[in-house]
């Protein structure tokens, strides 16, 4: 299939307006890094992201799905073939009783907090402040300040690489430290079910904002960046370690550990993938000769970083 085939094809599956051409991955990640996507195509409802994965399998073209972009590192090479992105587009939220509530997976978590405390349902005010999406937190469990998606999700649809719609409880979910049975079965989480709690609304929003107070206090959200860089190893805090094995402040092109908070790594302007790379290898290395532990990216790469 040619070039001029395949975008004649991704605009019958999805319309004209929502299919784009060497896309600029950059304005895409909280990173603000990476090179050109192929294709970049927003389908609007399940059934078009089905039609758009079976074709896709089908004419045997890579694809990746990518939400808010906030985990994400993206090669300076950029990303070959067909890129997915469903935060602008999967952004419905339906209430199914007093404190149940199923969420498409674009929308963003911020969001969602605000509109669940404005009904009054307590329970998600850890996640409000997580830059990223609803697929994406379910895909790693996110979590802050205590809590966790695993704490108040109750199901998810997610689609197989086929296109197949299946719906996943809790349990099935297999949600651990980051991790979730997602990224291992390679499935698409297209909506999720959460169980909340009755609760005033001032007093929500009052948690929800000394919350958005800590996380300015501790993390330099003043750079581009695509939060923690690395899990937190078992027994330790990756921040710590790094700091101990005198990183803060260090920096390799473009890209610096943070100096208010050793956990992340930052853009400070002009940073290409290949700086963040050599810096937190830089990074691991260090803190494996320091302390002899092993340190784990929990930033995703995507594209070619060979």
């Amino acid at each position: 299939m040619d070039n001029n085939e395949l975008l004649d094809n991704l605009k019958l599956i999805v319309g004209d307006t929502q299919v784009r051409t060497g896309e600029p991955m950059n304005i895409h990640t909280t990173f603000r890094i990476g090179g050109c996507a192929d294709y970049y195509v927003q389908p609007s409802s399940i059934e078009e992201l089905q039609s758009l994965i079976q074709f896709l399998n089908k004419s045997d073209i890579e694809y990746c799905v990518i939400g808010n972009g906030s985990n994400l590192l993206v090669s300076d090479k950029g990303i070959r073939g067909v890129v997915i992105q469903l935060s602008d587009t999967f952004d419905e939220v339906e209430y199914i009783d007093d404190v149940t509530v199923k969420v498409m997976s674009g929308m963003m978590l911020s969001r969602l907090g605000n509109k669940l405390a404005d009904k009054g349902l307590a329970g998600f005010e850890f996640a409000t402040g997580i830059p990223g999406s609803v697929g994406g937190a379910v895909r790693m469990n996110a979590g802050a300040y205590g809590g966790e998606i695993k704490d108040i999700i109750v199901s998810a649809d997610v689609l197989d690489r086929s296109g197949r719609l299946i719906s996943l409880s809790r349990d099935e979910l297999e949600l651990g430290y980051r991790t979730s049975c997602i990224a291992a079965m390679d499935y698409i989480v297209v909506s999720a079910v959460f169980r909340l709690q009755k609760g005033d609304t001032d007093t929500i929003k009052a948690l929800i904002k000394e919350l958005a107070v800590k996380r300015r206090a501790k993390q330099p959200l003043e750079y581009p960046s695509a939060g923690s860089a690395f899990k937190r190893p078992q027994g330790f805090f990756a921040a710590k370690l790094i700091e101990d094995a005198g990183l803060k402040g260090v920096s390799v092109g473009g890209a610096m550990v943070s100096e208010k908070h050793s956990g992340f790594v930052v853009n400070t302007g002009n940073a290409t993938a290949k700086d963040v790379c050599m810096l937190t290898d830089m990074v691991k290395d260090k803190v494996k000769q320091q302390s002899g532990v092993d340190l784990e990216l929990e930033v995703i790469k995507l594209g070619d970083f060979s």
